[in-house]
């Protein structure tokens, strides 16, 4: 499908066709990246998406422990565990 590259305020951009929208599964934001020379539209990820899933994963596989590998003067005199 060819668009028209047209001039907005002082940007330029086009337009996309809501079926062509529906189709690929765009919502209201979008990113943007250029790679390889073509600029890219893609869904915008929300913020921490999948820490969720992924904090359960670790708890399961018990990798979500505290590490302390020994101690220095600091941690000895300063902070109390």
């Amino acid at each position: 499908m060819k668009a028209k590259i047209v001039r907005i305020g002082n940007s330029q951009g086009i337009r996309l066709p809501k079926p062509l929208l529906d189709e690929a599964g765009l919502g209201e934001e979008v990113e943007l990246k250029v790679r390889e020379g073509a600029i890219v539209i893609a869904n915008a990820r929300k913020p921490r998406e999948g820490w969720e899933q992924a904090a359960k994963l670790m708890h399961e596989r018990g990798e979500d422990q505290l590490e302390v590998r020994g101690g220095n003067r600091f941690d000895d005199e300063e902070w109390t565990w």
